[in-house]
């Protein structure tokens, strides 16, 4: 069995027969966590490759550090040329782009099956090979200056926990690691111009340390030379990285739209959750209907944009396509159409109109008028409930909802019936619309013969029904009308 520096050959083709194999399984796990989930665009999948370098370049440094390792206790008192100190770590670098290239053939088969959005960006796959290029020559030195059982292991999770750090910085230290930065948005693109920048670094800084390397070893002041250039090529690449700034806006693409019942429109990549979006916002746009916040038409937008709803357009965020994807957009973009109320009072009446727009059990709340508004507000037909936002949207949306606004609240349910009609000015409880055409009942001014109220919503201590029939008027002195039971309101105008 031929020997090559103490290390067999085909102990060699094993050892790099297993790396593969590892950092295959290891490539495909860690780009599977990193994908968008049911998006279909290239951008997808070199995002996802370069992510796995996360995992897959510690693995690739604790290998070459092993390689290392072996190879220097093999060499030891030899002398080495240029070419014989640099073959086994530029064959290691060529190990671990094989499986490199595996992944991404792995990844790309589902996409070169599939009509898929966007390019494949060759820049960025460029950058990925250079980093794992640039973990593993990291290991490779790191076992050469440390011949340790230890060092192989510590090395790799060295590099683990320093390219976490600098990718997890959110500043400009994470331009220096390879990455693509996270979360990542569809609409931002990928940047090849930024991509190339930091191939420059980090194959200046590959270079730099194999280089170094080979001239501390051979002792050859060509190789030094070398090693110097490469030095200046990492700090015009960093310099580069650097004061490249990111994109200010979004790149334009070419919307995937359905368009009934409502038009919804989405990221290509995403049409995938056309259907279940559009079932999401056509019960919310049919409950918005008539209100300064209708709309026909749902849209994607990038995720550092802020949902500003306007007339007929509905912005959404959809940063990917797991489960509930729909629900939590349109939760997103209901808590978008009225902030938070600053007292407990009113932000409770806000939540029982939240809670009727995403299609949830209205919430009864601590407080006694909550509990009575959430029970009046469930009383109403469906009907009634978009009549009553068609005329408070406004109190709605700037938290002036009170309780005159669901029937007047539990006090004023408990108010004995009297045969005298009150006054509008006495008044303090707002009318719905009770019947299915949509129109008030009709009215007449106090104190006329023949004149009775709008019915009211039934709630706790009522007696009226709500959108039903009247109860029977009985006839007081002097020709005036009154209700047979329960108290009787008048309205004090409409808003």
């Amino acid at each position: 069995m031929r020997e090559h520096g103490g290390v067999s050959r085909e102990e060699l083709k094993q050892s790099a027969a297993v790396t593969v194999a590892v950092l295959l399984a290891v490539g495909l796990v860690a780009a599977w966590n990193v994908l968008i989930p049911g998006v279909d665009a290239w951008e997808n999948i070199v995002a996802a490759v370069i992510g796995s370098l996360r995992l897959t370049g510690p693995v690739a440094a604790a290998f070459a550090a092993w390689v290392a390792l072996r190879k220097r206790k093999a060499l030891r008192g030899r002398s080495l040329t240029t070419w014989r100190a640099l073959k086994a770590p530029l064959a290691i670098v060529v190990v671990v782009l094989g499986s490199f290239g595996a992944t991404v053939l792995v990844l790309a088969v589902k996409t070169v099956l599939t009509d898929q959005a966007g390019r494949l960006s060759l820049a960025g796959l460029g950058m990925g090979m250079a980093g794992l290029a640039l973990y593993s020559v990291i290991g490779w030195v790191a076992g050469w200056v440390l011949p340790h059982a230890f060092t192989p292991p510590v090395a790799g999770l060295a590099c683990y926990g320093v390219f976490s750090w600098l990718a997890d910085d959110r500043g400009w230290a994470d331009k220096l690691a390879p990455g693509t930065g996270e979360p990542y948005d569809l609409f931002q693109g990928l940047s090849g111009a930024a991509f190339f920048d930091q191939t420059i670094w980090l194959l200046g800084l590959t270079a730099a340390l194999l280089l170094g390397w080979a001239a501390l070893v051979t002792r050859q002041a060509l190789v030094l030379a070398c090693a110097l250039l490469a030095v200046l090529t990492a700090g015009m690449g960093v310099s580069r990285v650097l004061t490249h700034s990111k994109p200010a806006a979004a790149e334009e693409i070419a919307y995937s739209c359905q368009e009934w019942p409502i038009t919804v429109c989405v990221h290509p990549g995403m049409r995938a959750g056309l259907t279940e979006l559009g079932a999401s916002f056509t019960q919310i746009a049919s409950r918005l209907a008539g209100t300064p916040a209708a709309f026909t038409r749902v849209e994607q937008r990038p995720l550092d944009d802020a949902l500003k709803p306007s007339s007929g357009l509905a912005p959404i965020h959809v940063p990917d396509l797991s489960a509930g994807f729909a629900e939590e957009a349109a939760y997103e973009y209901i808590e978008s159409l009225a902030a938070r109320c600053p007292g407990t009072v009113a932000d409770g009446y806000r939540e029982i109109v939240m809670a009727w727009l995403r299609g949830e059990p209205l919430p009864g709340g601590p407080l006694p008028e909550h509990q009575y508004a959430a029970s009046w507000f469930s009383g109403l037909t469906e009907h009634q409930r978009r009549e009553w936002l068609r005329m408070f949207y406004s109190d709605f949306q700037s938290c002036r909802l009170a309780g005159t606004h669901f029937g007047g609240g539990p006090a004023h349910a408990q108010v004995a019936p009297s045969p005298v009609r009150p006054t509008p000015s006495s008044s303090h409880v707002y009318p719905v619309y009770p019947d299915a055409g949509g129109t008030p009942a009709a009215t007449s001014a106090p104190g006329t013969p023949g004149a009775s109220p709008p019915p009211f919503g039934r709630g706790p201590g009522t007696s009226s029904p709500v959108g039903g029939a009247r109860a029977a008027p009985a006839v007081a002195a002097g020709g005036r009308s009154t209700a047979a039971k329960g108290p009787e309101m008048s309205p004090i105008g409409w808003r």
